[in-house]
């Protein structure tokens, strides 16, 4: 059931394990990553101005994050067509997951009538480090990963 007050899952909290296509039909699943950090980004539309502009960001930023080892993937439900798309257009780096009737979206509360933007940070150990609604930056998001394990 979707609320406009949900919060999103708590930092602390074990991350649903889960597994989506790729726009490309490549399966992710999340557990395969545990030795990776891990940037979820629910984000409502692709080749929407915001949505543009904050994958925009972590592609400007890709290497700084690379150099943390982390691994992002973008998470909405819309078709692989059109995600291909947009990856394409802008030259994405990142796997857009295609979340068909926002299964995934409902299990980390970023479902609504859109996808609500929603970022988290899982750990090497599958618990959230991070979750923020909106559109935090690359700087606030790498803040949330150790420098050093």
């Amino acid at each position: 059931m979707f609320s406009w007050f949900s919060k999103p899952l708590a930092v602390g909290s074990e991350a649903p394990p889960f597994l989506l296509p790729d726009e490309e039909g490549s399966v992710f699943v999340l557990n395969l990553h545990r030795n990776k950090y891990v940037v979820l980004v629910f984000y409502p539309g692709d080749d929407t101005p915001i949505c543009t502009k904050q994958m925009c960001e972590i592609r400007d930023n890709w290497a700084r994050l690379m150099a943390r080892d982390v691994m992002v993937v973008g998470i909405n439900p819309q078709e692989a067509q059109s995600h291909a798309q947009f990856r394409k257009r802008h030259s994405l780096p990142l796997p857009l997951l295609v979340d068909n009737g926002k299964r995934i979206a409902r299990l980390y509360n970023a479902a609504g009538l859109i996808v609500r933007r929603t970022v988290y940070v899982i750990g090497k150990d599958g618990k959230i480090l991070f979750s923020k609604r909106g559109r935090p930056s690359v700087d606030e998001i790498l803040a949330a990963i150790p420098s050093a394990d």
